[in-house]
């Protein structure tokens, strides 16, 4: 029976990462996997998961089960940072359970969603590539729209239209913050209207909160999905510890539910346990009691902020440094100073993308994505300079 399976192709950023390694030059660059970088090129473990893996290491006296909920603990210290400090439970109408990055989570809630009766589901395009992926992969229509134009900045027109012409039952699915993969995001005053147009429609949210704090801050980075919420009765919410955190291997996420009642809510979880159950029956545990034990010490919590703000230093830095630059060749550089989180796209073509690589050893993804992170003091001026040479 296996033989009947047909060869699927390598997922093109896993052989991006083989290439680069392969390349023996020594001033290769590696705009594609989509890790925070230091100024030095290292992707370290943050102090504060340091020390609070040194705690579970002291004080953890038990691996037993905790169920297909998983650490509830770390689900709620998250939630005042998610929903806001005066009632992050909107009077016991918000809930989550943990799930398996934000992946788990995004799948959760299009799972979720599907079980209620959603058989399509509305995206800006690009996105991230995992999105359609799971949306194909559960049997959920995608309807998508222009996110952004080439000027680099959202096509609402695009999403009024989507919105509009949306029908009872779909679904609406946006990123909170940090738009991947153009980093153009949304502006406090398109928010609030998009609210309002989702609230008008009677659309269901799905909102993919995968890196707050690496935008414009933590408070700001989560208006959005503020907004949305104070708007509409019920949605769905994906999260993810991966980035904000640095727990990319240890899969840390959670997704949250919102509901018109907490008998709704409860109804709700009890889907979602039941369809976690089946799928990967609970989370790992360790990243997530490791965040867990840093927002309950306000020691660790203050260390954890501080290692925020400098990776978010460094990458409005880079920005800035881009687009200072005015242009390289034809690629106007400047809107990317005002694109938020780790990723821009390029206006390059498929040869050019290639000459980058074979010619000069930058390696970014066949959509023209790069990872600013990637960029350095030390390497910026020659990616310009590289950019400039194959772009004419």
């Amino acid at each position: 029976m296996l033989s009947n399976l047909d060869q699927q192709p390598a997922d093109a950023l896993l052989a991006l990462i083989k290439l680069h390694s392969a390349d023996p030059r020594a001033d290769k660059i590696d705009l594609g996997v989509g890790v925070y970088r230091t100024g030095q090129g290292a992707t370290p473990v943050f102090g504060a998961i340091k020390a609070a893996e040194q705690k579970l290491v002291d004080t953890q006296n038990s691996k037993s089960y905790l169920g297909p909920e998983g650490d509830m603990g770390f689900v709620h210290a998250l939630m005042p940072y998610i929903f806001g400090k005066g009632d992050p439970t909107m009077s016991g109408r918000i809930d989550g359970m943990q799930a398996p990055g934000g992946t788990g989570a995004v799948r959760l809630a299009v799972a979720l969603a599907k079980k209620s009766g959603v058989t399509r589901i509305i995206m800006g395009l690009p996105s991230w590539p995992n999105h359609a992926q799971i949306l194909g992969d559960l049997a959920v229509e995608l309807v998508s729209f222009k996110h952004a134009g080439a000027d680099g900045k959202v096509d609402m027109d695009a999403l009024r239209g989507a919105i509009a012409a949306a029908e009872a039952g779909d679904a609406l699915l946006l990123h909170g913050c940090c738009h991947n993969p153009t980093g153009i995001d949304y502006t406090p005053a398109q928010w609030d209207e998009i609210a309002d147009l989702i609230a008008a429609k009677g659309l269901l949210p799905i909102l993919d909160l995968a890196y707050q704090g690496l935008g414009k801050g933590m408070e700001e980075d989560a208006y959005g999905v503020r907004k949305v919420l104070s708007r509409v009765p019920e949605a769905l919410i994906a999260y993810s510890c991966d980035k904000n955190f640095g727990m990319y291997r240890d899969r840390v996420g959670a997704i949250y539910v919102m509901a018109e009642t907490a008998e709704v809510l409860n109804r709700v979880l009890s889907n979602g346990h039941a369809l976690a159950r089946a799928a990967w029956s609970m989370p790992p545990d360790h990243g997530g009691a490791a965040v867990r034990l840093i927002l309950e010490d306000p020691a660790l919590t203050a260390m954890w902020l501080d290692e925020l703000d400098t990776m978010r230093s460094r990458m409005a830095h880079v920005r800035a440094r881009l687009a200072e630059a005015g242009s390289a060749g034809a690629i106007d550089l400047t809107p990317l100073g005002h694109q938020n989180g780790l990723f821009s796209v390029l206006p390059l073509s498929g040869e050019q993308i290639l000459k980058l690589r074979e010619q000069h050893g930058i390696y970014m993804a066949g959509s023209g994505r790069v990872n600013i992170a990637g960029l350095t003091s030390g390497n910026i001026d020659k990616f310009i300079a590289d950019l400039a040479a194959v772009s004419g």
